[in-house]
Formats: structure tokens, sequence, C-alpha cells
């Protein structure tokens, strides 16, 4: 008779929980391109093509190699796992976000300005004598599209501008809100 009642509520139990997980991920994600901080960066040319993995354009930015001269302080060896990096962005003339300071494990310890924003990524590298940029990965590299979509959007990405508009949240975790074709909307993010 236990072992009856057992199984159907250690059932709803685990369902509850894989529920819970999901709809953290769904709403946070949300919750970052709903409150988030806008910024616009450019986007740089990088191979785009994965034939197994669909239509999808692999994206550099403006901000993934920063200049090593605007690190604070040097992270503490920790063997092959990348350091988690925070980059102080600040928008130029332009409208573009633009690296001013950036730090391992936590944000800088600089004055920030109101308008800054603090993105977090991660590097493989740190700065040395012989290092000019730190690259940094964001999380925000890889842009799927529609079916047949890549290709021109792969053709043009070294011939005119490409901007995305990214939501950054409180922690600094970025996602992509919006693609732009030089100022034409090509694509934006639903919240849901």
């Amino acid at each position: 008779m236990t072992r009856r009642i057992w199984l159907p509520l250690a059932a709803l139990v685990v369902a509850a929980i894989q529920i819970v997980v999901l709809g953290s991920m769904v709403f946070g994600r949300a919750a970052i391109l709903r409150d988030g901080r806008e910024i616009t960066l450019e986007v740089k040319p990088v191979d785009p093509r994965d034939l197994l993995r669909g239509d999808y354009v692999r994206l550099g930015y403006n901000i993934s190699s920063v200049p090593a001269s605007v690190f604070e302080a040097e992270p503490q060896p920790q063997g092959s796992t990348p350091w988690s990096v925070y980059v102080r962005l600040r928008r130029d003339e332009q409208g573009l976000w633009q690296p001013v300071a950036a730090r391992f494990g936590r944000p800088p310890v600089a004055p920030a300005r109101p308008e800054d924003v603090d993105i977090r990524g991660s590097a493989w590298a740190f700065p040395s004598e012989v290092t000019q940029f730190i690259s940094v990965d964001y999380g925000i590299e890889r842009f799927y599209l529609p079916e047949g979509e890549g290709k021109p959007i792969e053709q043009g990405l070294g011939e005119r501008p490409f901007r995305m508009k990214i939501a950054v949240g409180e922690g600094g975790t970025a996602q992509i809100k919006a693609f732009y074709d030089g100022d034409e909307l090509i694509y934006t993010e639903p919240v849901y």
C-alpha cells in the first residue's frame, strides 16, 4: 500500500522540480529582455558555418577583444577553466558601447558613471607583458536564424555594418534582443 502511494508522489515531485527549473530559465531570460539595460554593439564577422547545427551566424563584437590596458587586476591561477570577467561599457559618439574598464572575478573598482553598464563574460587568458588584447566570450556569440536566412547575412557581414541590441541584466548577464542590418531591424527576440 505504501509503495503505491510513494511512486506517484515521487513522480509528481520530480515533474514539479523539472517544471520549476525550466520555468526559471525561461523567466530569467525574459526578465533580462524585458528589464535589462539596452546597449548596441557593432557586429564583427566570424566564420558562421556549421552544417550540422542549422542556420545560425557566429558573431564577434567590438567588445570581444578587450584591451589588456583596461584590466584592473590579474586573476589567480585556477587551472584550465575560464575566468569570469566583468567589462565596464560606456556609449561612444556613434551610440556604440566600448570597454573602459575590466576586472577578473568581479566588477571593476574604478568609479562608474550612471550610464555605464557592467557585462559579464569569460576569458581563457589574462593580461601579460606580450598580450595586448584579451578575448572575452559573453554567451551572445551565436545568433540563430530562420531556415535559409543565414547565407545572405553571412555574405553581408563583411560588406556593411551590422549591429546587435543587447539587454544586460543586473548581474551582467547578456541576452540578444534585436539584430540590425545598418539601421534596418531584421529580427527582434520575443520576450516569451
